[in-house]
C-alpha cells in the first residue's frame, strides 16, 4: 500500500508487514542491554535535541538479520523513484551507512529541527533518508519544517525523501506513549565519489 504525499512535498511512503514490525521491536527489547544514548550528530549526546536509545547496526549485519526488511525497502524504494524520475539520475547510491532502531520513552524524542546531509564528512555521501514507524502513536511522529507536513507514527509506515536542508525536519513527540523507530540512509556509492 502506498502512503499519498503532495508531490511537490518530494516525501513518498509504503508500508511494510505488521509482522516484520513486531519482529523488530522484539530484537530490541531482547538486545536492549546493547543500546547506546541517540546522539545529534557531531554534537554527541545533547539531551536538550534528542533523547533515544539506540542499537546500531552496519546495513550488512541489520539486512543479514532482517534480509525481508531489505526486500520490503526496495519495493518502497521504486515507489519512490518511479514518482521522483530525476531522484535516480545521480551517482550509484544504495544503502551503505549503519541502520539504527531507535527507541523513544513518553515525552523522550528528536526535538531538534535537523536534517540528514549538512555536508560533513560523516554526513555528506547521504542522498535519501529511510525510515520506518514500527508501532502506532496516535500523538506521535515526524514534522517537516518546509512541507507543513506532520507524519503519524502509524505502524509499518516507511518514508522516503531527500537528505538535505530542504527537509528538515524534527520528532513529534508523545507524551503518554512509547516509540519504536528503525532509520538509514540511500548514500552515493564510494565509486561515485
Amino acid at each position: 500500500m502506498i502512503k499519498k504525499f503532495p508531490s511537490d512535498s518530494f516525501i513518498s511512503g509504503g508500508y511494510i508487514s505488521s509482522k516484520l514490525c513486531d519482529k523488530i521491536i522484539n530484537h530490541y527489547k531482547i538486545n536492549k542491554h546493547n543500546t547506546h544514548e541517540g546522539e545529534f550528530g557531531t554534537k554527541g549526546v545533547d539531551p536538550k535535541s534528542k533523547i533515544s536509545k539506540e542499537l546500531i547496526y552496519s546495513y550488512v549485519d541489520f539486512f543479514n538479520i532482517f534480509p525481508e526488511y531489505a526486500k520490503e525497502l526496495s519495493k518502497i524504494l521504486k515507489i519512490y523513484l518511479k514518482k521522483y524520475l530525476y531522484a535516480d539520475q545521480v551517482e550509484k547510491f544504495s544503502v551503505l551507512d549503519n541502520i539504527k532502531i531507535q527507541y523513544y520513552k513518553p515525552k523522550e524524542g528528536f526535538f531538534a529541527w535537523h536534517f540528514e546531509n549538512n555536508g560533513n564528512t560523516f554526513t555528506i555521501q547521504r542522498h535519501l533518508v529511510f525510515m520506518t514507524y514500527l508501532n502506532n502513536v496516535k500523538d506521535g511522529g515526524t514534522e517537516f519544517f518546509y512541507q507543513k507536513i506532520k507524519t503519524k507514527a502509524e505502524k509499518g509506515l516507511t518514508l522516503i525523501w531527500p537528505a538535505h536542508w530542504t527537509h528538515t525536519h524534527r520528532g513529534i513527540v508523545s507524551k503518554t506513549k512509547e516509540k519504536y523507530i528503525t532509520t538509514g540512509w540511500f548514500d552515493f556509492t564510494k565509486e561515485s565519489q
